[in-house]
C-alpha cells in the first residue's frame, strides 16, 4: 500500500488512467486488468477473508521503492524447480495480487470523491498563480519606471547620510567610551599632580557619563569601579589633609578644601583634620624624643619604639636634654604654625566668599548660600574649639617631657634655657589662644622651687664663703659702669621694660607691636637655640690697673694739697650736690680748699665703691631676676630669695663693722628703730645661730634650719684695729659704701621687681623696700661711729679739762691748753683721712659723717667735761664759752661742715648756768638730751651763786622724775 501510496505521489495529479500507462513494464505485468478489475469487482469476497490474505504478504512487499521483487522471487527459487510448485505458488502470488487490486481499487472508489474536489482547488490555486505572475510582471515594469524616474545615485546618496549619521553617533560613543577607558591613567597622572579638584570633578563626570551609556556591555562594570576610584581618590585626599599639619602650604590646602567641597564633605573634611592635628603632636613628640633616646642609648638593645611616650621622657639624659627640648617645641610649633596659618586661610576665604555673595541677589541660589553658611559656621566653631584642644594637647607633652627628668643638678645657664624656652612657648600659648599655659606654669614651677631652693641654698654658702675671705679691697670698675653691662642683665636691653603697662604705652607702640606668628609665619622658627658666645667679650666694666687712665693713674700718687688734683668743678664754682647749680657769688680759694678736703677722692672720676663680693652678690640678682622674668609664677620666690641675699650682705657688713654695743649704748641714736628691726628680724629669720648645737630634734625645726645660713665671720686679714690706718677705715669705707650701692641697684631694680611680683604678694616687696633696701644708708652712722670714737682721744681731753681751774675771779683771754690738744687731734684725723683717701676714695656723704661724728663726740666730750666742773663762777662760765668759741674758729677751717653738729648743744648747757629758778626748772623738763649726772651738777654748780638749797632740792626733784620713766 505504501509503494502505491508513494507512485501515486511521484505522478503528481494524473488520472488514475494516466498513471496505469505511466506504470514499468514489470509494475504494469502487476496491475489487473480493466476486465480482472471488473470480475474482482462483480466477484463477492469475503472480507476476512481477503484481510487474510492481504496479511500473509510478506513485509518486504511494502519496505521501499527500490526494492527490486524479480530479484527477491527469483533468489528464493529452490535449487530444484519443480512445476507444480511454482504453479501453486504463482496462484498464491495472483491470489495475493488479486486482494492487493481489490482492495486499491476499493480505495480510489471511496476516495474519488475527495479526489475531484482536491484536482479542482489545485486548477484554481493554478490560475491564482497566473494571477500572481501577473500581478508581478505589472510591479517590475513599475519598479523600472520608478529606477528610470530617481536615479540610483541619488538613492545611494540618502542611504549613505543616513548611514554616517548613525555612524557618527557611533563614533561619538566609542570615543566617549574609549576616554572613559582611560579615565584610570588620567586620575592617577592629577593624583600624582595633587590636582584633587580636577580628579574628583572628572570622577564625578564620568560617573554621569557611565550611567548614560549603561546599554553598552563593556561600560557595565565601569560605573563600580568608578565609585572605587572614588572611595580611592578620598583616601589619598585624607593623606594629603594630614600634611597639612606639619608644614602648611596654601595652594595644596586650597585644592584639598576645593575637593572637599566638591564631595560636599566640607564638615567631614574639618573633624578629619583635628583629628590628624592630634595625631600628629603625638607622633611628632614621639619621633622627636625617640630619636634622642636612641642616639644616646647608641647600640643598646631595649626596644625604644614599644615604649609609652612618658616611660620614654625619663630615658632621656642630661646632656641632651635641652637639645631634645628645643627640636620638640620647634616640631610643635611647626604644627601650631600651620594650624594658624590654615585659620588665617578660611577668615580670608570667608571674606572673600562673603564679598561675592552679597554682590549675587537673585533668589536662585539662596538654598545654596544657606548651606554655606552653616558650613562656615561650623568650620569657624570647629576652628576656635580646636585652638585650646591642640595647644591643650601640647602642654601635656611638654610637661609629660619636663616632668620626666629631675633638674635640680642642671648648670645655671642650662636651667634658664629651658626657662627661656618654656616662656617663649607659654608666650606662643598666650598668642596662639589667650592661654595663660596653667598646665606648663604648675609643671614648670615645680621644677624651678625645686631647682631654685637647691640654688639659692649653694649661692648662699656661696656668699658666706666669699663675705668671710673677702679683703674689702675695692674693685676697680669704669666710672660709666653700669649693672646692665654686666651679661645677666641683658635680657633687660633685649625685651621691652616690665615696669611699663601696655595700658602705658604709646599707642604707636602698641600697634607696631608683632606676634612670634606675625614673625615667624613665613620662615624661621622662635625655638631656634642661639648661643650668645660673644657675652663675656662685651661686657667691659673693670677699668686697668683700677684706673680710668695713665693721668689719673698719676694724680692718685700726688699729694693731696695741691692745686693739681683739685676737681675741675671744684675750680670752677662750687657746685651743689643736690642740684647741680653752681651759686651767683665765687667762693674764696680757702673755701674751695675746704670743700676739696671734705671730698677725699682719689680723682674727679667717681667710679662705684664695691667689691668683688657685691658685683658676684649684683650677678645673682642678675641670674635670679632672669629666672623670675621668664617664669612669672615663681616671682614671689625669686624675690624673696633675692632680698635673702642682700639681708645677708647687710648683716654682714654691719656685723663685722657696725656691731659694738659700747659705743651703741651712748644713746645717740646712731641705729635707727627701723634699722634695728631689721637686724633683728634678719637675725631670726636667716642666721643660723647653732651650728655648733646638738643637730637632733624635731623634722620642722631641721627644716627650718635648712632654709638658714651660719653668721659670717670677718676675714684675718682685715685688721681693725690699727690707727694709722684709722682702724680699717678704707675696708669699711668699701663695705659700707658697696651696701650702699648695691641698695641703689635694688632701688633701680624696683619697678621690675614690681612688674612680675603677684598683687597678693607686692606687700612684701613694698616692705622689702621700706624697711631693708632704704636702711643700708643709716648703716653708715653705726659703722663710722666706731672709727670716729676711737680716731680722737676724747679720754685725754676729759683728763685735760679736770685740770683747769673754772672758778676763776678774773675773764681770761687766753683759751685753755685742751682747746689746742683737741685741735691736734682733729688735724691728725684729717692727715690719716687724705692718707686712707689716697687708697679709697672716700665720698662727700662718708667724709660729712665722719667729721660729724667726731665733732659731735667732742662736743659731748666737752659738755662733760663742763659737767664735771665742782666749782664755778661767772668767769669760768666765760672761759668756758671762749674755749668753745676758739675750738670752733679753728675746726671750721678744717672742715666744711656747717652748721657744726651739736654746737647748740654746748652753748645752751654753758648758757644754763645763768638760768634762774624757775627758768632752769622750765628748762630741764625740755632740754632730756643731757644725762642725768649731767643735769644734777648743772644744779649743784649753779647753787650759792644764784640758787639756793630749796631750789636745788626741788630741781633734783624735777631731775629725779625725768630720769624716772627711763629706769
Amino acid at each position: 500500500m505504501q509503494k502505491i501510496k508513494s507512485l501515486m505521489t511521484r505522478q503528481g495529479l494524473k488520472s488514475p488512467q494516466e498513471n496505469i500507462h505511466d506504470l514499468s513494464p514489470v509494475e504494469n505485468f502487476r496491475i489487473p486488468s480493466k476486465e480482472e478489475l471488473r470480475e474482482l469487482r462483480e466477484q463477492p469476497t469475503d472480507p476476512q477473508a481477503q484481510q487474510e490474505i492481504i496479511n500473509s504478504i510478506e513485509e518486504v512487499y511494502f519496505s521501499s521503492d527500490s526494492f527490486d521483487i524479480v530479484k527477491y522471487e527469483l533468489e528464493k527459487l529452490p535449487p530444484v524447480l519443480s512445476l507444480q510448485e511454482m504453479e501453486e505458488y504463482r496462484d498464491k502470488l495472483k491470489q495475493q495480487q488479486a486482494a492487493v487490486s481489490k482492495k486499491v481499487a476499493d480505495l480510489i472508489l471511496e476516495k474519488q470523491p475527495a479526489y475531484v474536489k482536491e484536482l479542482e482547488r489545485v486548477t484554481s490555486l493554478q490560475t491564482g498563480l497566473q494571477l500572481a505572475a501577473v500581478i508581478c510582471t505589472n510591479g517590475r515594469r513599475h519598479l523600472n519606471v520608478a529606477k528610470e524616474g530617481f536615479t540610483q545615485a541619488s538613492l545611494g546618496l540618502l542611504a549613505n547620510q543616513r548611514k554616517r549619521q548613525l555612524l557618527i553617533g557611533l563614533l561619538k560613543s566609542l570615543r566617549t567610551i574609549k576616554t572613559l577607558q582611560r579615565t584610570d591613567v588620567r586620575l592617577s597622572e592629577m593624583l600624582e599632580e595633587e590636582d584633587y579638584p580636577g580628579a574628583i570633578q572628572l570622577c564625578l563626570e564620568c560617573q554621569k557619563a557611565a550611567s548614560t551609556f549603561k546599554h553598552y556591555s563593556c561600560i557595565s562594570e565601569l560605573n563600580s569601579k568608578l565609585q572605587d576610584t572614588l572611595e580611592q581618590i578620598e583616601e589619598q585626599l585624607d593623606v594629603a589633609l594630614s600634611k597639612i599639619c606639619k608644614n602648611f602650604d596654601i595652594n595644596h590646602y586650597t585644592k584639598v578644601q576645593q575637593a572637599y567641597r566638591l564631595l560636599g564633605k566640607t564638615q567631614t573634611a574639618m573633624d578629619q583634620l583635628h583629628m590628624h592635628f592630634t595625631q600628629a603632636i603625638h607622633n611628632t613628640v614621639f619621633q622627636v624624643v625617640l630619636g634622642y633616646v636612641e642616639l644616646c642609648a647608641g647600640n643598646s638593645d631595649t626596644k625604644f619604639q614599644k615604649l609609652q611616650y612618658k616611660d620614654l621622657c625619663t630615658h632621656i639624659t642630661s646632656d641632651s636634654y635641652i637639645p631634645c627640648l628645643a627640636d620638640l617645641c620647634k616640631a610643635l610649633w611647626e604644627v601650631m604654625l600651620s594650624y594658624y596659618r590654615m585659620m588665617e586661610w578660611h577668615e580670608k576665604h570667608d571674606r572673600d566668599e562673603g564679598t561675592a555673595s552679597s554682590s549675587v541677589s537673585d533668589g536662585s541660589n539662596v538654598i545654596g548660600a544657606e548651606e554655606t553658611n552653616f558650613d562656615r559656621g561650623y568650620v569657624q566653631k570647629k576652628l576656635e574649639h580646636g585652638l585650646s584642644r591642640i595647644w591643650q594637647d601640647v602642654q601635656l607633652k611638654v610637661k609629660t617631657y619636663l616632668l620626666g627628668t629631675d633638674m635640680s643638678n642642671f648648670k645655671y645657664d642650662d636651667f634658664i634655657f629651658v626657662l627661656d624656652i618654656i616662656s617663649r612657648l607659654m608666650q606662643v600659648g598666650e598668642e596662639f589662644c589667650g592661654s595663660k599655659s596653667e598646665v606648663l606654669q604648675e609643671s614648670i614651677r615645680k621644677q624651678s622651687v625645686n631647682y631654685f631652693k637647691n640654688y639659692h641654698r649653694t649661692r648662699l654658702e656661696e656668699l658666706r664663703m666669699f663675705l668671710e675671705n673677702e679683703t674689702w679691697e675695692l674693685c676697680p670698675v669704669k666710672s660709666s659702669f653700669s649693672i646692665l653691662q654686666l651679661h645677666e642683665f641683658k635680657f633687660m636691653e633685649q625685651s621691652r621694660s616690665p615696669s611699663v603697662s601696655p595700658s602705658k604705652q604709646p599707642a604707636s607702640a602698641i600697634s607696631t607691636t608683632i606676634t612670634l606668628f606675625e614673625q615667624y609665619c613665613n620662615g624661621g622658627n622662635p625655638f631656634e637655640i642661639q648661643v650668645n658666645s660673644k657675652d663675656d667679650e662685651t661686657e667691659d666694666v673693670l677699668a686697668s690697673n683700677g684706673y680710668e687712665s695713665d693721668e689719673q693713674e698719676k694724680s692718685a700718687y700726688q699729694e693731696y694739697d695741691s692745686d693739681s688734683d683739685v676737681p675741675e668743678e671744684l675750680k670752677r664754682d662750687y657746685v651743689d650736690e643736690q642740684t647741680g647749680d653752681a651759686p651767683v657769688k665765687s667762693i674764696s680759694r680757702e673755701t674751695l680748699r675746704s670743700r676739696k678736703r671734705s671730698d677725699y677722692s682719689l680723682n674727679k672720676v667717681n667710679a662705684p665703691i664695691l667689691t668683688n663680693t657685691t658685683l658676684n652678690v649684683i650677678r645673682l640678682v642678675g641670674k635670679y631676676m632672669q629666672m623670675m622674668n621668664i617664669l612669672k609664677p615663681i616671682a614671689f620666690d625669686v624675690i624673696h630669695f633675692m632680698s635673702q641675699l642682700f639681708d645677708y650682705y647687710l648683716y654682714a657688713v654691719y656685723t663685722f663693722f657696725g656691731r659694738n654695743d659700747t659705743f651703741e649704748s651712748t644713746g645717740l641714736g646712731l641705729s635707727s628703730s627701723r634699722l634695728r628691726t631689721t637686724l633683728n628680724r634678719i637675725q631670726e629669720s636667716l642666721i643660723d645661730l647653732e651650728v655648733s648645737a646638738d643637730t637632733t630634734g624635731t623634722l620642722t625645726a631641721v627644716e627650718e634650719r635648712k632654709e638658714k645660713v651660719p653668721s659670717p665671720h670677718l676675714s684675718h686679714l682685715v685688721v681693725l684695729t690699727a690707727g694709722n690706718t684709722l682702724y680699717g677705715l678704707a675696708e669699711r669705707v668699701v663695705a659700707t659704701e658697696s651696701l650702699v650701692f648695691l641698695a641703689e641697684q635694688f632701688e633701680f631694680l624696683q619697678s621690675h621687681l614690681d612688674a612680675v611680683m603677684p598683687a597678693a604678694k607686692k606687700p612684701f616687696l613694698q616692705q622689702f623696700y621700706s624697711q631693708t633696701v632704704s636702711t643700708a644708708n643709716e648703716l653708715r652712722k653705726p659703722i663710722y661711729w666706731i672709727v670716729a670714737a676711737k680716731a680722737i682721744d676724747y679720754e685725754q681731753m676729759l683728763l685735760l679739762m679736770a685740770n683747769v681751774k673754772w672758778d676763776v675771779k678774773e675773764i681770761m683771754s687766753q683759751h685753755n691748753i685742751y682747746v689746742d690738744s683737741l685741735l691736734k687731734e682733729f688735724e691728725q684725723f684729717n692727715r690719716r683721712l687724705n692718707e686712707v683717701s689716697k687708697r679709697v676714695r672716700i665720698p662727700l656723704p662718708v667724709s660729712n659723717i665722719l667729721w660729724e661724728h667726731c665733732i659731735r663726740l667732742a662736743n659731748r666730750t666737752i659738755v662733760e667735761g663742763y659737767a664735771n666742773v665742782k666749782k664755778c663762777s661767772n668767769e669760768g662760765r666765760a672761759l668756758m664759752q671762749l674755749d668753745f668759741q676758739q675750738f670752733l674758729m679753728k675746726l671750721e677751717k678744717l672742715t666744711d661742715i656747717r652748721p657744726i653738729p651739736d654746737k647748740e648743744f654746748v652753748e645752751t648747757y654753758i648758757k644754763a648756768y645763768y638760768l634762774t629758778e624757775n627758768d632752769m626748772e622750765r628748762w630741764i623738763k625740755e632740754h632730756r638730751e643731757y644725762s642725768t649726772k649731767q643735769l644734777i651738777n648743772l644744779v649743784n654748780v649753779c647753787l650759792g651763786s644764784h640758787i639756793n638749797k630749796k631750789a636745788r632740792q626741788k630741781l633734783l626733784a624735777a631731775i629725779d622724775d625725768i630720769d624716772r620713766p627711763k629706769r
